[in-house]
C-alpha cells in the first residue's frame, strides 16, 4: 500500500470515526425529542394572571381560544408575505435550509456566539410549540429532528396553517386570526397587502414594531416586508410603490374586557423582558402590582376624548392603567421642562431656583419661541418660570445649558435623542418620537427617589406551573441628579400645583407636585398633560386624540381635575407624608433689597434687619460666593450738593434702612446739621462764606450705630448772588446751551 494510500485511509477512517460519534451523540440528545400532534394543533399557552393581592384577574388564553384560521380562507397576498419575509424557500426545501444553516454556523463561529440563525418556517412552529427559546446545540438538534418528522407527517400547507395559528404577534396575540381582530378590527381573510405586511414586520420583535407604540418604526418594517414580496416577484413595481406609501391602517382594538389595558400592557413588558412568550404554557402564573380597586376607579372615568391614566408607586410598581392609545409615544410639551433643562442646569450650577432671568422676546438664530398667554413677563425667577411655565426662560436656559449637557442628562434616564431633536425646541418638547405616559411617568419619579431612575413594572414576578420561577422584578436604580437638585425640583413643582398651572391640585391638605404640559395652538390641543406625584405615588394623566385632531382641553383644566380625583380616591381618610425639599441643599439667607433691586444674590449681612433677608434654598456647594456688608460696612452712592435761593442742598441716595450724619465744615469750626433717618433732600441756610459738608452713613442696630466711610462732597462758597465757584457757568458763546 503506497503512502498516499495509508494516509488517504487514515483521513477516512478519522472522519468515520468522527462522523459515528457525532450520529450517536445526536441520536443520545435528541432520544426523548417526540413530536406531540396536541401541541401543533392546541398549544398550552393558557396564562393566569393574579393583582397585587394575590386574586386571580383572568385566565389570559380565553380570549384568544377558537380562533384559528384555514389556509385555503387566506388571501394570497397575505400567504405570501410570510414567505417572502420568513422562508422564500419554504415550499422546495425538506424543512431544513442547509445553505442557511452553514451560513449561519460559520458566521457564529467567527462572532464566537450563537446570534446568527437559519430557521425555516417548520423549525420555528417546531421550536415555538415543543422547544425552549435556548440558543444551544443540544436545542438545535432537537429542532432538526422534530423538523424533520413534521416534513415527513405533514404537508406544507398543513404545516404552514399551523405555523400561522401559533405565531405570537405581540399584545397577547397568538395567532393570525387574533393579531388581525386586535390589530386591524377584521378577519385575517379579510386583510389587505399592506396590513399583511404590517403584521409579518411585527414577528421579529412585536413590542419593537408595534404600529401602536412605535408608528415610524413599524412603517418602515411594513415597507421592508413588501420590498421582500417584490424581490421574490409576488408585488410588481408598481404595486409595491403605491403600497409603501400607503399609511398605516392599524387601530387599536382591545378587547374592551375588564382589565384589558392592563393586560395588554402586562404582555408587552414579558417581551421587555426578553423572557420566551411560548416557554409561558399553561399553568403559567403572573403576578402583577394591580391594584384591581383602583383600576376599576380609572376605568369609570369618563372622558370625552383619547386619555391614559397610570398611576404607580414608590414600591416600583404599576397600580392602574388604562389607554385608548395603547402605549403610543407623545409628543411631551412643557412636562419635558424639569426633565431636560431645569433640573440639568441645577445639577450644573448655572441657576438655582431663585435665579433671576430676563422673559423677553429672543431670536435664537432664527427660532423665537413665544410664551402660552402671548407676553413677555421682564425678570421672573426660575421658580416662577416653572410654575407658570414660561417657555422663553426654559429655551434661555437650555441655550446656556447646551444641547450636550442636557442630552448628557435625558441618557442617564434612558431618553435617547434622535439627531432632528438635538436643538432648542427641545426645551418645549419638540421631539421626534416623543415619549409613552408611563415613560414620562418613571422619568418624574427620579424626582420622588432622590435623583435615582428606576422604572416602574407591572410584573412582580412570573412562575412556571411546575413552580418555577422564570422572572422576578429587581429594583435596579441609576443615579441621574443629586439628591439636592431632586430636592430643589420637588419644591418648585410643588409651587406649581398650589400657585403655579396646576393649581387645581392645591388643597388638598398635603404635598403634591405636578408639572403640566400641553401640544397644540391657539386652534386647540392634541396632547394635554398632568404629572403628578406624592411621596408614595406618581400620577400621570394624558387626554388627546389619537390622530392629532385639536381639542378644547389643557393640562391644567381636565387634566389635573382628573389627577385630583384619583388622589383623593388614593388618599381617602389619610395623607401621605411630605415630599423631600431639603436633602442635599443648603438654607441661605441672601439680602432681599440687592436681590429685588439689582437682580443679585449676595449672602446677608450678619447685622442685617430681619425684613431685608430673604430665606432661599440651594444646591450644597452652589451657595453665593459674595457677601453682602450693607450693615457691618454701610456704604452709599455720593451725594449731590447745590445752591439754590441763597439754601445748600444735598439730595441723598434712597436707602430703606440707613440714618445719615451730615456735618458742615468752615475752617476749624465743624458743625451737624442733621442726624437721622435718610431724607431726599436736606438743605442748609449757613452765612456767607466757604463750605466743605460731608455725609455719613450709619445702621441703627440697637442701641449701637454701625458707621460707614464719610463722604467728603465738594467745596462751595455761598456769596450774596447765590453762586458756588465750582459750578460752570454755561458758555454762551461757545453755545454750551444744554447745560441751562
Amino acid at each position: 500500500m503506497t503512502k498516499f494510500l495509508k494516509i488517504s485511509l487514515i483521513i477516512f477512517l478519522s472522519m468515520l470515526t468522527v462522523f459515528c460519534a457525532l450520529f450517536f451523540t445526536y441520536l443520545i440528545i435528541t432520544k426523548d425529542a417526540h413530536l406531540d400532534v396536541n401541541k401543533l394543533v392546541n398549544p398550552d399557552q393558557s396564562i393566569i394572571i393574579y393583582d397585587d393581592e394575590g386574586n386571580k384577574i383572568i385566565d389570559a388564553s380565553v380570549q384568544n381560544k377558537h380562533k384559528s384560521v384555514k389556509i385555503e380562507e387566506l388571501s394570497n397576498h397575505t400567504i405570501n408575505a410570510f414567505i417572502a419575509s420568513e422562508d422564500r424557500n419554504f415550499y422546495s426545501h425538506n424543512g431544513l435550509n442547509y445553505k442557511r444553516m452553514f451560513k449561519a454556523l460559520y458566521k457564529n463561529i467567527i462572532s464566537g456566539s450563537f446570534k446568527e440563525g437559519a430557521s425555516t418556517i417548520s423549525q420555528q412552529l417546531i421550536k415555538n410549540t415543543h422547544l425552549s427559546n435556548d440558543k444551544t446545540i443540544t436545542r438545535k438538534l432537537k429542532e432538526i429532528k422534530l423538523t424533520k418528522k413534521l416534513e415527513k407527517r405533514y404537508a406544507k400547507d398543513e404545516i404552514l396553517e399551523m405555523y400561522l395559528n401559533t405565531i405570537y404577534f405581540g399584545h397577547h396575540c397568538y395567532g393570525l386570526q387574533s393579531a388581525s381582530e386586535f390589530y386591524f378590527d377584521k378577519k385575517a381573510e379579510e386583510l389587505s397587502l399592506t396590513e399583511s405586511a404590517t403584521l409579518v414586520g411585527l414577528l421579529t420583535s412585536p413590542n419593537n414594531f408595534s404600529p401602536f407604540k412605535n408608528p415610524e418604526k413599524s412603517l418602515k418594517r411594513r415597507n421592508t416586508v413588501l420590498n421582500a414580496m417584490h424581490e421574490c416577484g409576488y408585488i410588481d413595481e408598481k404595486t409595491l410603490e403605491t403600497s409603501k406609501n400607503k399609511p398605516l391602517e392599524a387601530v387599536p382594538n382591545g378587547s374592551g374586557d375588564k382589565n384589558s389595558d392592563y393586560l395588554s400592557a402586562v404582555f408587552d413588558e414579558i417581551e421587555e423582558t426578553n423572557i420566551d412568550f411560548y416557554a409561558l404554557t399553561d399553568g403559567c402564573k403572573i403576578m402583577t402590582y394591580l391594584d384591581t380597586d383602583l383600576q376599576n376607579y380609572i376605568e369609570s372615568m369618563n372622558f370625552n376624548c383619547d386619555n391614559a391614566v397610570i398611576v404607580t408607586t414608590a414600591a416600583g410598581g404599576v397600580s392602574a392603567f388604562k389607554s385608548t392609545i395603547q402605549g403610543a409615544r407623545r409628543q411631551p410639551g412643557s412636562t419635558i421642562k424639569p426633565l431636560a433643562v431645569y433640573a440639568p442646569a441645577i445639577e450644573e450650577k448655572l441657576i438655582n431656583t431663585y435665579t433671576w432671568i430676563l422673559d423677553e422676546k429672543t431670536d435664537f438664530g432664527g427660532y423665537k419661541p413665544e410664551n402660552h398667554d402671548k407676553k413677555e413677563h421682564g425678570y421672573v425667577t426660575v421658580t416662577e418660570s416653572v410654575k407658570n411655565s414660561y417657555n422663553i426662560p426654559a429655551v434661555k436656559t437650555l441655550n446656556t445649558l447646551t444641547i450636550p449637557k442636557s442630552e448628557k442628562y435625558l441618557t442617564k434616564m434612558n431618553i435617547k435623542l434622535d439627531d432632528e431633536e438635538k436643538n432648542l425646541s427641545l426645551a418645549l418638547g419638540g421631539m421626534k418620537y416623543g415619549l409613552s405616559l408611563k415613560e414620562l411617568s418613571d422619568r418624574y419619579g427620579i424626582f420622588r427617589n432622590c435623583g435615582n431612575y428606576s422604572p416602574t413594572r407591572f410584573i412582580k414576578e412570573i412562575v412556571s406551573k411546575d413552580g418555577k420561577t422564570l422572572y422576578r422584578r429587581e429594583n435596579v436604580y441609576g443615579r441621574v441628579f443629586s439628591e439636592g437638585t431632586a430636592s430643589l425640583i420637588n419644591g418648585m413643582l410643588i409651587e406649581t400645583a398650589k400657585t403655579g398651572t396646576a393649581k387645581k391640585l392645591s388643597g388638598l391638605g398635603y404635598d403634591v407636585a405636578a408639572k403640566t404640559g400641553t401640544c397644540g395652538n391657539s386652534s386647540g390641543n392634541t396632547d394635554a398633560y398632568a404629572m403628578c406625584y406624592t411621596s408614595e405615588h406618581n400620577i400621570g394623566v394624558w387626554l388627546g386624540d389619537k390622530n392629532n385632531k385639536r381639542l378644547k382641553i389643557t393640562g391644567g383644566g381636565d387634566g389635573c381635575e382628573a389627577a385630583k380625583s384619583i388622589l383623593k380616591k388614593l388618599y381617602d381618610g389619610r395623607k401621605p407624608a411630605n415630599l423631600d425639599t431639603v436633602s442635599g441643599t443648603s438654607s441661605i439667607e441672601i439680602d432681599a433689597e440687592d436681590y429685588y433691586s439689582n437682580r443679585k444674590a449676595v449672602i446677608a449681612d450678619n447685622l442685617s434687619p430681619t425684613l431685608n433677608k430673604l430665606q432661599c434654598r440651594t444646591l450644597k456647594g452652589n451657595e453665593p460666593k459674595e457677601i453682602s456688608t450693607k450693615f457691618s460696612s454701610p456704604s452709599i452712592c455720593d451725594p449731590k450738593i447745590f445752591i439754590k435761593n441763597e439754601t445748600v442742598n444735598i439730595e441723598l441716595c434712597q436707602t430703606k434702612y440707613y440714618s445719615y450724619v451730615v456735618k458742615r465744615a468752615s475752617g476749624s469750626q465743624i458743625s451737624v446739621i442733621y442726624d437721622g433717618k435718610w431724607k431726599k433732600i436736606i438743605s442748609d441756610i449757613p452765612p456767607e462764606g466757604e463750605y466743605i459738608y460731608s455725609v455719613t452713613p450709619y445702621f441703627l442696630n440697637g442701641e449701637n450705630k454701625i458707621y460707614g466711610k464719610e463722604i467728603t462732597l465738594p467745596a462751595i462758597s455761598l456769596t450774596k448772588n447765590g453762586n458756588s465757584p465750582q459750578i460752570k457757568i454755561p458758555d454762551l458763546v461757545n453755545k454750551d446751551w444744554y447745560n441751562l
